[in-house]
C-alpha cells in the first residue's frame, strides 16, 4: 500500500469570544485552504458548473448579439414609420378568400389620411421569369418590385455618389423601362462600376440601368444589396392585367405624436373599402416599426427563456454533483472535524467553513464557465458567415453568477450541516 501524506487539518477553532466577523474570515481561508489542497478534486467538483454556466452564456451571446443587430436595422426604419399589407385570417383562407392591397387602397389612404409625410407602394414580382435578370452572357436571381420616387426617402436608400440617380415622378407616369440596381446585382452580373446607361434583361423585357445604391450590407443573414427597383407603373405592366397585384406600402408621419392616429385612420378606411362586417376580421395588417420590433423581443425572449431552462438542467446536475463530492469531503474528514470540536471549534464555524467551500467551488466554476461560453459564443458568431458579434449583457453576467451562489448554498447546506451535527467523541473514534 502506497503511505498517503498527512495534512494538516485545515478546520482551525476559535475562541467562544471571538466576533463573527472574524469566524467568517476564517472560515473563508480555511476553505480556500482546503480547495487549493484538493485541487484536482475541487475542479472536478465544478466540472458541472463550468459547463452549465459556459452553456448559457454562449446561447445567451448568441442571440443577444443577434437581436442588438435586428434592433439596430429596425430603429434605421424610424420610429414615425408605418406599415400595410394584407392578411388574410385562417377562416378566410378556408373559404378561399385571399385578401390584397389594392391600387384604390393606396389612393384613398394618401387622399384621407392627414399627416402623412411620404408614402410609397410597393409590388413585388409574383415569381417565375421576373425574377430573373440578364447582362450579356451572365444570369442572376434577384428580388425585383416596383415603387415610386418617394421609395427613397421612405426605405432609407441613397444612390452612391457618381452613379446615376433614382428613380423620378415623370419615369412612373410614363411607364419608362428603366431601373435602379443594388451592388450584388451589379457584382453577380458583373456590369462596370458605374452601370448607368447598360441595359439589362428583366424576364423578357429590356430596362436601362439608370442609378446604382449605395451597399447596405447584411440584415437577418440576407443580402440588402440584391434587388433591382422599377417604376411602380413599369411593374405593374410587366406583371400584367391578368394578375390582380398585392401592394405592400410603407409611409411616414409628419409627426411621430400622430402614428397612433394615422394607424387608427388608415384602419378605419381599409375596412370601409374592404367592406368588412364589425364581426369579421382585418384583412390587413397596420403596424408601426416599434411593433414590429416588440414582436420580435417577445419572440427572442421566449427563445431565450426555453433555451435557457434547457441548458440550466446541467446547472442542476453540477449542483447534484457537488452535494456528493461535499459529502464525500465530510465523510474524509470525520476525525478532522472531531479533534476540532474536541478542542473548542464551533458548531457554526464548521457549518461556515463548509459552506463557504461549497460556495466557493460554484462562483470559480460560474467564472471559468462565464470566460468559456463567451469564448465559445465569439468562436461560433466569427465561423458562422455573416452572423453579428456575440454579446453578453450584464444581466446574464449577473445571473450566471447569482445562480453559481445560489446552486452553491442549496447543495452546500446539507453537508455543511452534517459536519456541524458531527458528535466530537464518535468523530474522534472514525477511523
Amino acid at each position: 500500500m502506497v503511505a498517503l501524506p498527512k495534512t494538516e487539518p485545515t478546520l482551525v477553532p476559535q475562541k467562544a469570544e471571538a466576533p463573527m466577523l472574524f469566524d467568517i474570515l476564517e472560515s473563508l481561508r480555511a476553505a480556500l485552504q482546503s480547495i487549493r489542497a484538493h485541487g484536482f478534486r475541487s475542479f472536478l467538483t465544478t466540472l458541472g458548473i463550468i459547463i452549465g454556466v459556459a452553456a448559457v452564456i454562449a446561447m445567451v451571446a448568441l442571440i443577444q448579439g443577434f437581436r442588438f443587430t435586428v434592433m439596430q436595422q429596425f430603429a434605421g426604419l424610424g420610429t414615425n414609420s408605418l406599415t400595410i399589407q394584407s392578411y388574410t385570417p385562417f377562416s378566410e383562407r378556408l373559404q378561399g378568400r385571399i385578401a390584397r392591397i389594392t391600387p384604390d387602397d393606396v389612393d384613398l389612404i394618401s387622399q384621407r389620411v392627414d399627416g402623412i409625410a411620404w408614402l410609397t407602394p410597393i409590388l413585388y414580382s409574383q415569381g417565375g421569369s421576373l425574377n430573373q435578370v440578364r447582362y450579356g452572357s451572365q444570369v442572376t436571381a434577384t428580388q425585383v418590385f416596383g415603387s415610386t420616387h418617394t421609395y427613397a426617402e421612405v426605405g432609407n436608400v441613397y444612390i452612391k455618389s457618381g452613379t446615376g440617380r433614382f428613380i423620378s415622378d415623370s419615369d412612373n407616369l410614363t411607364r419608362r423601362r428603366v431601373a435602379v440596381i443594388g451592388e450584388e446585382v451589379r457584382r453577380n452580373l458583373s456590369l462596370p462600376e458605374n452601370p448607368v446607361g447598360e441595359f439589362i434583361k428583366v424576364g423578357e423585357e429590356w430596362v436601362r440601368v439608370i442609378g446604382l445604391i449605395e451597399e447596405r450590407g447584411q440584415f437577418l443573414g440576407q443580402s440588402q444589396d440584391n434587388f433591382v427597383v422599377l417604376p411602380f407603373n413599369t411593374m405593374r405592366t410587366l406583371v400584367g392585367n391578368q394578375i390582380q397585384p398585392d401592394i405592400f406600402v410603407q409611409l411616414t408621419a409628419s409627426d411621430i405624436a400622430q402614428i397612433d392616429t394615422i394607424r387608427a385612420r388608415i384602419r378605419a378606411l381599409l375596412r370601409e373599402s374592404h367592406r368588412l362586417s364589425a364581426d369579421r376580421d382585418d384583412d390587413f395588417q397596420v403596424q408601426t416599426s416599434q411593433q414590429l420590433a416588440d414582436t420580435f423581443n417577445n419572440i427572442i425572449g421566449s427563445v431565450t427563456l426555453v433555451m435557457g431552462g434547457i441548458v440550466g438542467i446541467s446547472l442542476l446536475v453540477g449542483g447534484i454533483g457537488i452535494m456528493n463530492i461535499m459529502l464525500v469531503s465530510v465523510t474524509e474528514r470525520t476525525k478532522e472535524i472531531g479533534i476540532c470540536k474536541a478542542i473548542g471549534a464551533k458548531r457554526h464555524q464548521i457549518l461556515l467553513q463548509f459552506l463557504f467551500e461549497s460556495l466557493l467551488l460554484c462562483l470559480f466554476g460560474g467564472f471559468i464557465g462565464l470566460l468559456i461560453g463567451y469564448g465559445v459564443g465569439a468562436a461560433v458568431s466569427a465561423v458562422i458567415p455573416n452572423f453579428p458579434s456575440a454579446i453578453v449583457p450584464l444581466w446574464a453576467v449577473a445571473l450566471a453568477f447569482g445562480f453559481s451562489a445560489l446552486v452553491g448554498l442549496v447543495f452546500g447546506i446539507m453537508p455543511a450541516a452534517k459536519a456541524a451535527n458531527l458528535d466530537p467523541i464518535i468523530a474522534l473514534r472514525y477511523e
